[in-house]
């Protein structure tokens, strides 16, 4: 294993976690984690909880490893957006990451390539940080049409990008099969992948800058099974759904990926 770069756990919590129990789960956390200092960490709360998140953190000794990102964002600076979040209402919260295309904001709620385009240009330009999700569904990896899904899904949603603003990406693979079912996909099937996406990612932008580009693996990463997945070479870390959820979990995980950078 010849790893390039920090670790990055990355918890998204979707629609769970009220603002109540926000705390008590964030206190939870860093106080099972300890100090990580060779793990980069965010926490991706509901809106609602942002804010007390933020509190939480900013009141937490050796929390200085532990980021604040959103799950989403409207791509313009204000208006006529009923129930819209801006990049510059989430910055003035201290928010530093966004996710965005992920599986369930393309299938649930019909954002297209051309939308998250906008959105990882306009994070871009708002000095936040964009984890763009890209993946397959069992259909396509069943048809062998992955790599040609994926490479399509990345082509479109970093065009426009200049390599001097590529190296602050973060790209996640979340096979759609995966995410939410249990199934993981083995981790020598994960590597291949995300080899491919750094691959393309050279031919965008260059081997030194997509060299610094973290590629995180979304598909149902656990306690028990991110050590083989984290070891692959091209595994930068992970963006973990279901085990953010409980303290415990995700505590593991994080203190795994740390032992594996020492």
């Amino acid at each position: 294993m010849s790893k390039r770069k920090r670790y990055l756990i990355a918890g998204n919590w979707k629609m769970n976690i009220s603002s109540s129990d926000a705390r008590e789960l964030v206190v939870d956390i860093a106080g099972k984690v300890g100090k990580v200092p060779k793990v980069d960490v965010l926490i991706c709360p509901p809106f609602t909880s942002i804010p007390e998140v933020k509190n939480s953190l900013s009141s937490l000794a050796g929390a200085e490893s532990i980021f604040l990102g959103a799950q989403n964002f409207y791509p313009e600076k204000n208006g006529a957006y009923t129930g819209e979040i801006s990049a510059i209402m989430l910055r003035e919260l201290g928010v530093s990451h966004v996710i965005i295309g992920h599986s369930e904001r393309r299938t649930l709620f019909g954002e297209d390539d051309g939308l998250l385009n906008k959105k990882v240009l306009y994070a871009l330009g708002t000095n936040l940080i964009p984890i763009l999700c890209v993946g397959e569904t069992f259909e396509q990896r069943k048809n062998g049409r992955e790599v040609q899904v994926i490479a399509g899904q990345l082509k479109s949603g970093l065009r426009g990008i200049f390599q001097t603003e590529a190296k602050k990406l973060v790209i996640a693979y979340e096979p759609v099969w995966a995410i939410g079912t249990g199934e993981t996909a083995v981790p020598e099937v994960v590597q291949k992948m995300h080899l491919s996406i750094r691959e393309l990612l050279r031919e965008l932008f260059g081997p030194k800058t997509a060299a610094s580009i973290k590629i995180l693996y979304g598909g149902s990463m656990k306690a028990d099974n991110c050590k083989s997945l984290l070891q692959e070479n091209d595994i930068d870390g992970g963006l973990i759904g279901g085990a953010s959820l409980q303290a415990t979990s995700f505590a593991d995980i994080i203190k795994i990926a740390n032992e594996l950078s020492e």
